[in-house]
């Protein structure tokens, strides 16, 4: 994934998708339940012609992005050791090792090692590197502010953030915070909260936006491509009469002809 093997043990794999759920699970509850095995239950893999593992009668579902997506919608939902336990028993890992270490050191502020290990990853595309280094360059100055280190924060702009010769709008209004310290909250973008912890948490969340999708899933990708299903169906209806809430997962949704009045009543 990325590019880079994941040769990381599945113990450190969990560790480390357990303290991202932590931060993006948008405020769920964590359930400490572990539902039971259900393997017997799903469909039998598949061999594609492309050699990969597939799922599902028509052979089109990747079985590794399958079982990802499953993962992620796990940990969004905030079932932390059933995401684990997902990953350890299939043996497919939501983020590759270095991914991992790339969210960890957002997380904990390791800005230089975090624009490092992004280099690292294995992005083709130069643009996105250069506008995830700034995202992370644009938090390390305003945390560097916030600590009333000035010196500090001018050198980050002046010899990392300006070199990028990327968003120079945004770089004036990074300068202007220097020079007019009131200036700063104004600057500040929604993303960067007032609390550290969930600004970084906010900025992580900004970087997957940006990374491409094999890289960091999407958030909510599982209930997207749900929601899409069901809206598809939906438009299919010939007859379709029905409120939205009162479509079903368990079934193709289809409105009888029935349901539609035919008859004269008076």
């Amino acid at each position: 994934m990325g590019g880079v093997e994941d040769d990381e043990p599945a113990s450190k794999r969990v560790k480390l998708s357990s303290e991202e759920l932590i931060h993006l699970s948008n405020g769920s509850t964590v359930k400490e339940s572990i539902v039971g095995s259900s393997r017997d239950l799903m469909a039998r893999p598949l061999q594609s012609d492309g050699g990969e593992e597939v799922v599902g009668s028509k052979g089109v579902i990747k079985k590794v992005e399958f079982v990802r997506i499953i993962a992620k919608a796990l940990y969004s939902l905030g079932y932390i050791r059933s995401g684990s336990h997902l990953e350890e028993e299939s043996g497919i890992a939501l983020h590759s090792s270095i991914i991992n270490v790339f969210m960890r050191q957002v997380l904990e502020g390791d800005w230089d090692e975090s624009v490092a290990t992004l280099h690292n990853i294995g992005l083709t595309d130069e643009m996105t590197i250069k506008s995830a280094s700034f995202l992370i360059l644009e938090q390390k100055f305003f945390e560097f502010l916030d600590e009333e280190k000035v010196m500090d924060a001018l050198k980050t702009l002046r010899t990392e953030i300006s070199p990028l010769c990327i968003n120079h709008s945004r770089v004036r209004e990074l300068s202007l915070s220097i020079v007019s310290p009131s200036h700063c909250f104004t600057v500040r973008s929604p993303k960067q909260d007032t609390s550290r912890a969930r600004s970084r948490t906010k900025l992580l969340e900004e970087l997957q936006k940006l990374l491409p999708p094999t890289v960091m899933i999407p958030e909510r990708r599982l209930e997207h491509l749900v929601e899409q299903a069901l809206g598809l169906q939906r438009d299919a209806c010939m007859f379709h009469n029905s409120l939205d809430e009162e479509i079903s997962l368990f079934a193709d949704h289809q409105c009888a002809r029935d349901q539609i009045p035919s008859y004269a009543l008076q």
